[in-house]
């Protein structure tokens, strides 16, 4: 099961996971989709490759929760 983070890695722009436009390589790094265009659909973590990840309805989110597990880490 996924675990729908709640961010983007890159810029921290909030991700809700009942939304569309996150994008999730197979380690499921997760990046918004401006970031997502800007790294040329790769991740900068593996290099593998980004896609759309699918939505969770938000009916779910009680019994199924997604993560709220923040991965921005800022500026270093």
């Amino acid at each position: 099961m996924l675990e729908m983070r709640p961010d983007c890695e890159r810029c921290g722009t909030d991700l809700p996971a009942e939304a569309p436009g996150a994008f999730i390589c197979s380690f499921e790094c997760t990046f918004c989709a401006e970031c997502s265009e800007d790294l040329d659909d790769r991740c900068p973590n593996c290099g593998g490759e980004l896609t759309d990840r699918p939505t969770r309805a938000k009916a779910l989110h009680a019994k199924i929760p997604p993560s709220d597990e923040r991965r921005f880490k800022g500026a270093a």
